[in-house]
């Protein structure tokens, strides 16, 4: 009995440390404090706040969630940092003005540098150049498809989707939308994107295998200039960040009809969702606060002050 207590015992304290170790948590691009907010996912609490480097914008996580990227778009590189011990590991150069990065299921990374009107393709393991693939003026938002297929590249001043094919890394199409095209999500299929125009105001819905506009919607707000999105998990709901709107516009994701305005922040930029589809996080840059919104009420349940101006926003379940 003595020696199955001790065992017990010792298994309870190797495991504890691990427990806490690897919890689930939210983290924060803060632009203008030059750092990340981590925020325990249970609490809703800022646990730590981590220096990274100047001026902090796209965020995002490994496949296997094991790293978290940050680019750091004044100094021209990817900070990669260990999610649990929130230990920075290394970081790269990743061409000039790295805005925002989506993460392919092979584990490279799709850069968008505004500077340079490209996207490069880093391995983020060896920080090796793979590709660059040319698209148009300023690009900005970046979408790959679950399957990996398919990779968006939004470009402001050209007002396109540019449809880059994996992994051969080369354009397969052009898409013309609205003006100023900030963001992108594919639905789990990777059949159906939908992009937001910030300037004209709209959504559009695209069928990718014949780079074709399905549905234009407008936001129904002149103060309503959309800058992220995100896709609910059942796929039947769109969430727009409203920007100057400070609110969230949430869409039915088949005919772009709004459901509701959630009001936010001042000035709501990045979006992301809990794994269990549950929360929705918004960056809300000029109030310098997080609002957590429960996805079956549609409504905000707390606000959490961060740093100066946040951007981008990812979330870490275990």
């Amino acid at each position: 009995m003595n020696f199955l207590w001790i065992r017990l015992v010792t298994i309870a304290i190797i495991l504890t440390p691990f427990a806490t170790y690897a919890k689930d948590r939210i983290f924060v691009t803060n632009e203008k404090s030059n750092n990340i907010s981590v925020i325990d996912a249970e609490t809703l609490n800022v646990e730590h706040t981590i220096d990274v480097g100047d001026r902090p914008r796209g965020i995002g996580l490994s496949p296997d969630s094991s790293e978290l990227y940050v680019a750091i778009s004044e100094e021209n590189k990817i900070v990669v940092l260990d999610p649990n011990s929130l230990k920075i590991l290394r970081d790269f150069e990743a061409g000039s003005d790295p805005e925002t990065f989506g993460v392919h299921p092979n584990g490279n990374i799709y850069i968008s540098n505004e500077d340079d009107a490209k996207a490069s393709v880093f391995d983020p393991k060896t920080g090796k150049q793979l590709a660059e693939i040319k698209v148009g003026l300023e690009p900005e938002g970046v979408a790959v498809s679950p399957d990996g297929k398919r990779v968006i590249v939004t470009s402001e001043s050209t007002n396109m989707l540019h449809v880059i094919k994996a992994p051969e890394n080369v354009i397969e199409s052009n898409i013309l939308i609205g003006s100023r095209p900030r963001a992108a999500v594919f639905t789990k299929s990777g059949d159906i994107a939908y992009a937001t125009a910030e300037i004209s105001g709209e959504v559009v819905k695209v069928d990718m295998n014949k780079a074709k506009i399905l549905k234009t919607a407008s936001l129904g707000d002149a103060k309503a200039k959309p800058k992220d999105v995100i896709l609910a998990k059942d796929e039947k709901t769109i969430y727009v960040a409203g920007g100057r709107a400070n609110k969230i516009i949430v869409m039915d994701a088949d005919t772009l009809e709004i459901i509701k305005g959630i009001p936010v922040g001042k000035r709501v930029w990045g979006l992301a969702m809990s794994g269990d589809g549950q929360r929705v996080f918004t960056t809300n840059g000029v109030s310098g606060t997080v609002s957590v919104i429960d996805t079956g009420k549609n409504e905000v349940i707390k606000t959490i002050e961060v740093g100066k101006f946040p951007w981008g926003v990812v979330v870490k379940d275990n």
